[in-house]
Order: structure tokens, then C-alpha cells, then sequence
């Protein structure tokens, strides 16, 4: 179940909603906590236990790392113990049978006659155990810490864990952002209008940009890299490049409604990365809550910048392809994460000093350059194609094309690229500035109808499209 979906829409959201108003504050969390089980059980049916597992395990070792009478060393083991079977899980379940594939691989490249090991059947990949992992973690370095109190009701982790609207698509929060909302939030009219309004937008954002850029992005870069012109490689680029920016800001902004509407204030996780001028700045725009989730609990603890520039570039090289590698077990993954932590030393190195002093267009070109070559390895799994896919972007493939870029284009196409590129750019703050100026004279009352009437016409559009529409992937089933 997806939050662009029309079950999600019609029927769950509505369903909890009007069960939350009725529980009252008394039964808020068990109906919020049941309905997220619920959300995650009907995605992963076969699965589900362990976010169960999940949540009993970080309970337990959140209360033995805040045991009073424990010393640090004691503390210390109950916290390397409660990581390691946070990660060990997320290890099996994730990264098992890329593991196995590439022992064996290695192992037929020695000479073996046979692989070494040997799997009955494929370990499944549980929708979204990146991301509510990575939160437990945190739960647990932070309670270690002293940051945050462990807490004592394992209904309350349990919905920290396990909470739906961010449940398997992010953003990652982190325990001590929503602890004091677990024990007391109001749900607010004004609270209610925001997320009402950001929710409508973000699935706009889905359902009109990024499954329509996905769809072409789709045909284009799944062809044969030696048979599409560099005219079109670049086009199927840069709607992949719109795709994944509006699918993931998309879901986020959904997220951060939905928290809204039940009373929580999930972090902002995307501030127009596009506009960057370094890939330092990109990083500190992009998947924020995922980037400084790698800073505080691995960058820092590794050392970070403070001790010396060549620990400093490790430190970056391990970050980024962990990075890379926790959006999907395969070398595409690893290869771009690795990709932009190569840059992020390039620029260490005295290249951002340069970007500093060129003209900002020139240094916004170089950004621009380098994350749409980046989504190409991210996107296409094999190294080889992806390779190749690059070399005709930028003519170094000789090509013999049979599919021109004139075969692909039509007017919703153009439009929606057009918008893509438009609303990349920070347009939407600015008109909402300009919206405040006018409420705050005579026409507020006009403003706030024309606003009002947009949302609800956005929905109902959204609403036909999700509706009307087979194509409505999930990019986030790896992640």
C-alpha cells in the first residue's frame, strides 16, 4: 500500500483518521501504533514480524544501556550489542544474497568447480528495513549518549519504529525530534490545514511529475546504449534526474503531512538540491535527514575532518559508498555513492575553492553535470550499460541509432519537464511569499479562496490520475 494509491486514499487514511478522532488522546498511540502495523503487514505480509522483532529488541536494549547501576564499559557492551543485531538483521535480510552471488562469483573465477555457498531459495528484502534500522539505531546511540531518555513504553517505541507515513519511505527521524509528541501533541486546526496542504503536494508531485518522467525515463534508459542518439541519452537522463527528485521529495512532503495530521513535526528532508553549487551543497539539500544521520553516527565517530586530510578523504571514501550501498545491494549503488564521495575529496582538495571563485553559472553547471551522471549508475544496475550509457551522453560511444529522440516527444512530455525544471528551483517559497504580502491587505480573503480552490482541484486531478493511471511505481522496495 502506497500513500499515491487508490486503497490509501479512499479507504485506509480515512478509515484511521476517523478512528484516531474518535480514541481520543487516551487510545491515540494504540490506534496510530495498530493502524502502522496494519499499513506494513499489507505491504510485507510475510515479513512483518520483524518489525516486531525490531521494535521488542531495541526496547530491551535501550532500558539495559540506561541501567542505572551499569558502568560506561557495561553500557558500552549492551549499545555494541543492540548495533550489531540491528545491522546483523539488516545485513541477512538485505545484503545476503548480493553477498553469496559475488563469493560465488569470485569463487568461479578461481577455478572452483562449484560455488562455495550453496542457498536453497533467495532471503526476501522486507520493504523499508532501511529506513525504521537506521531509526532504532539512532534510538540506541542517542539513549547511550544521554540525548535521549529510554523509552519505558513499548507501545510508544513501538510507533517511533513502526510509524506509517514514514515508515518505508523516510524521512528518518530521529527518537528525541518526536519524543515529547509521544506523550502530549494537539492535533490543531492550523497543524491539520498544513499537512492537509503538504500532503496534496507532495502527491501532486508523484502523480503529475515523477511517474510522468519516470515513465519516459523508463523507456529510454533500458535501450541499448549503442543504439539511441546522445540527444536522447541525455533526455532520458535528465527525466530520471526529475524522477527520482520528485518521487522521493514527493513521498517526503507526504510524510510530513501525514505527521502534521496526526500531530507530529517530522524534519524537512529535501531544500531544492538542485539548485547546488558544489556536490558539499548538494549533500547538505539532498536526503538531509539520511546525510546527517551518516554524519552524527558514523563521519564524526570515524574521526570526521580532525584528524589530518588523508583520514579526513578516508573518512569520506567509507561514508559515502555505505552511502551508496544502503540504498541497494548491487555495484551500481556502490559506484555511485563512491562517485560522489570522489568529488566531495575533489573538492576538498582545492576544487571547491575554484568553484568559489568562478562565475555561480559555471559552478552550478559543474553540480549539474555531475549528479545527472551519478543518477545514470544509480538507476541502471548493470556497470557495463550504465558505462556505456554514459559514454553516448557525452559522445565518447560510437552508436548506430535506431531510436531518435523526436520518437519520444509529446506535449505532456514538454510541459511537465517544463515544470519539473521550473519548480526545482525555490518558485514555490517565492510565491508564497508573495501570497503572505497580499493576505495581509484587502484581498486576503481572495488569496486564501484561490488557494483553497487550488488544493482542492490539485487532489481531485491527483485523485483521476492515481485512479486512471497503471503506472505508479515504488522506487524504495530496495531501500
Amino acid at each position: 500500500m502506497v500513500f499515491s494509491s487508490p486503497l490509501f486514499l479512499f479507504l485506509f487514511l480515512p478509515l484511521v483518521l476517523g478512528l484516531y478522532l474518535l480514541g481520543g488522546k487516551l487510545l491515540r498511540n494504540l490506534i496510530l501504533f495498530a493502524a502502522s502495523i496494519f499499513f506494513y503487514a499489507w505491504g510485507e505480509p510475510f515479513h512483518f514480524w520483524l518489525l516486531l522483532v525490531s521494535i521488542g529488541i531495541n526496547y530491551v536494549f535501550g532500558r539495559l544501556i540506561d541501567t542505572p547501576d551499569s558502568g560506561r564499559s557495561r553500557r558500552k557492551l549492551f549499545l555494541g550489542l543492540g548495533v550489531a543485531v540491528n545491522l546483523g538483521l539488516l545485513l541477512h535480510f538485505k545484503y545476503a544474497n548480493f553477498l553469496v552471488a559475488n563469493l560465488n562469483q569470485l569463487a568461479m573465477d578461481l577455478g572452483a568447480s562449484a560455488p562455495w555457498i550453496v542457498m536453497e531459495s533467495k532471503v526476501h528484502l522486507p520493504i523499508g528495513i532501511s529506513f525504521f534500522t537506521f531509526q532504532a539505531v539512532s534510538y540506541l546511540i542517542d539513549v547511550y549518549r544521554g540525548l535521549s531518555k529510554p523509552q519505558r513504553s513499548p507501545l510508544k517505541l513501538g510507533l517511533y519504529i513502526s510509524m506509517f507515513p514514514q515508515l518505508i519511505a523516510g524521512p528518518i527521524v530521529r527518537y528525541e525530534h518526536v519524543a515529547a509528541e509521544m506523550d502530549n501533541r494537539e492535533m490543531t486546526l492550523s497543524k491539520w490545514s498544513v499537512g492537509v496542504r503538504r500532503f496534496v503536494i507532495g502527491l501532486a508531485k508523484k502523480v503529475f511529475i515523477a511517474n510522468t518522467m519516470g515513465a519516459l525515463a523508463d523507456q529510454v534508459m533500458t535501450l541499448p546504449p549503442n543504439e539511441i542518439t546522445t540527444s536522447l541519452a541525455w533526455l532520458g537522463a535528465i527525466c530520471y534526474t526529475m524522477q527520482i527528485f520528485y518521487d522521493f521529495a514527493g513521498y517526503s512532503d507526504m510524510a510530513i503531512g501525514l505527521g502534521l495530521i496526526f500531530g507530529f513535526k517530522f524534519p524537512e528532508n529535501f531544500n531544492y538540491p538542485y539548485i547546488s553549487r558544489s556536490i558539499q551543497e548538494f549533500w547538505r539539500r539532498w536526503h538531509i535527514t539520511l546525510s546527517t544521520w551518516f554524519r552524527d553516527y558514523l563521519y564524526i565517530p570515524l574521526g570526521g575532518n580532525r584528524r589530518g586530510a588523508v583520514r579526513t578523504y578516508i573518512n569520506i571514501a567509507i561514508v559515502f559508498t555505505l552511502t551508496g550501498i544502503w540504498h541497494g545491494a548491487s555495484w551500481n549503488f556502490l559506484v555511485w555513492g563512491a562517485f560522489h564521495g570522489l568529488f566531495l575529496i575533489f573538492e576538498r582538495l582545492g576544487l571547491k575553492n575554484l568553484l568559489d571563485r568562478l562565475p555561480a553559472a559555471v559552478a552550478h553547471v559543474y553540480c549539474i553535470l555531475v549528479f545527472i551522471t551519478g543518477w545514470v549508475f544509480f538507476r541502471i544496475e548493470d556497470l557495463g550499460d550504465a558505462g556505456r550509457y554514459v559514454g553516448t551522453m557525452f559522445g565518447l560511444t560510437k552508436t548506430d541509432p535506431l531510436f531518435d529522440m523526436s520518437m519520444f516527444i509529446h506535449a505532456e512530455l514538454v510541459l511537465t519537464l517544463c515544470i519539473a525544471i521550473l519548480f526545482s528551483l525555490p518558485v514555490a517559497p517565492w510565491l508564497e511569499t508573495q501570497a503572505e504580502k497580499l493576505r495581509t491587505g484587502p484581498g486576503r480573503t481572495i488569496v486564501a479562496a484561490c488557494q483553497g480552490a487550488a488544493m482542492v482541484v490539485m487532489l481531485l486531478i491527483a485523485v483521476f490520475y492515481t485512479a486512471s493511471s497503471t503506472y505508479n511505481p515504488f522506487i524504495y522496495f530496495r531501500f
